[in-house]
């Protein structure tokens, strides 16, 4: 089978949604299988990094971001072109699988509709929540991104929000998966698609099995027991309350810190301001395998951001790699199970800095006295990118059937 997979990002650069493709591909193809992923061309110093791939198919771009990391390909009728060049000479794809939410999904949709070809969407994006926590004007892009998807993909419907765009764009879809259970019956409550598929984005079972093994015990309960969060340091993510729960909690812990972003600054001013600076370590930006390694070696993970994502992957992996965690998303806390302190009531979510401490103060306290909840042992064999892979080929061979 030949699947042509389009991306907003090229895949070498960061993000999960990256991340995650990247990792499909390769255990696609050690399943026999072919990929391309089409994708618009990398900038700056990596750019000629995996270019001679032959899975890539980069496409012209416009840099969108001041670092060079991020680009932009205009869904036209020469980039439409493009697209066949770069594919003329691959085998005959079977499935276009669209990983993208704008210009990498107008591009899909458009080629599946010249070839004649089935189309599995995987939504990674929750459009509406993601425009209002990242732009300062949405009320005024998200009808924009509808006008541009009508343009682009003719006949897909009207609509001005979040989930109008979400169901334009399924409407040339033979089936539609989402990384996590919640986020896939949202799509479906709002009409996006009838039935969802919920596939998790995985780990590479390679990585998770050297992980596990090289996981060492405590012989004791530890006395300042260890918080990990790790993420991106922007608002939606909520590294600012966690820092001010920290100080309120007053109870003895270590907090490590990893990631980057525009909050840098004002995190290391809440840490000062606070009297923090013994308490808190911020590691910056870490290798991917690193990062799992302090997970692992966490007491517990924080996880603050609330209705942002579409399956956060930091609570998954902690709880793959033996880790409980600290949740302040019900939703997210939900489909993890066992191994969780939910801030606030179950299924509601509680975003003050308050209830935040006192879960803080609650986990502590467990941890410490050795009764922490341990996280569900099925998550780590359903993580496992061999598993995702398999319910995917199944949905492949679902639409291929039709």
């Amino acid at each position: 089978m030949h699947i042509v997979m389009f991306a907003d990002q090229h895949v070498e650069t960061l993000g999960g949604a990256q991340v995650s493709t990247r990792l499909q591909r390769r255990y696609l193809e050690r399943a026999g299988h072919t990929v391309t992923i089409v994708a618009p061309r990398r900038h700056g110093p990596r750019s000629r990094i995996h270019a001679d791939d032959p899975a890539y198919a980069d496409l012209p771009s416009m840099i969108a971001t001041i670092d060079r990391e991020y680009s932009v390909t205009w869904p036209g009728r020469r980039a439409d072109g493009a697209v066949e060049r770069a594919l003329r000479d691959r085998p005959a794809p079977d499935v276009v699988h669209v990983q993208a939410d704008f210009w990498g999904a107008f591009l899909g949709y458009r080629y599946a509709r010249r070839h004649g070809l089935p189309v599995v969407h995987t939504m990674h994006n929750r459009v509406d929540v993601g425009l209002r926590a990242t732009t300062p004007f949405p009320e005024l892009l998200l009808p924009g991104r509808n006008l541009w998807r009508r343009r682009a993909l003719p006949g897909t419907g009207r609509g001005t929000d979040g989930w109008a765009y979400l169901r334009g764009l399924a409407s040339g879809a033979s089936a539609v998966t989402a990384p996590s259970g919640h986020f896939a019956r949202r799509l479906e409550s709002h009409g996006v698609f009838p039935a969802v598929d919920a596939i998790w984005n995985g780990m590479d079972d390679d990585l998770l099995g050297r992980m596990r093994a090289g996981r060492v015990e405590p012989a004791a309960p530890p006395a300042v027991p260890t918080f990990l969060w790790v993420g991106r340091m922007s608002p939606e993510k909520r590294l600012l309350p966690f820092l001010e729960a920290v100080a309120r909690a007053g109870a003895p812990m270590r907090v490590e810190v990893i990631g980057g972003g525009a909050q840098s600054r004002a995190a290391r001013r809440v840490v000062a301001r606070y009297g923090l600076g013994e308490i808190v370590t911020f590691l910056g930006g870490l290798p991917y395998e690193q990062t799992l390694a302090r997970i692992a070696a966490a007491d517990a993970l924080v996880q603050t951001s609330i209705g942002f994502e579409t399956q956060g992957m930091t609570p998954f992996e902690a709880a793959a790699l033996g880790t409980p965690s600290v949740m302040s998303d019900p939703d997210i806390a939900a489909e993890v199970g066992a191994g969780v302190w939910r801030v606030g009531e179950p299924g509601h979510a509680d975003a003050s800095v308050d209830a935040l401490a006192a879960t803080l103060r609650r986990a502590a306290a467990d941890i410490r006295s050795g009764t922490a909840p341990a996280p569900d042992p099925s998550v780590r064999e359903r993580f496992r990118q061999s598993a995702s892979t398999a319910q995917m080929l199944a949905v492949y061979e679902r639409v291929l059937a039709r």
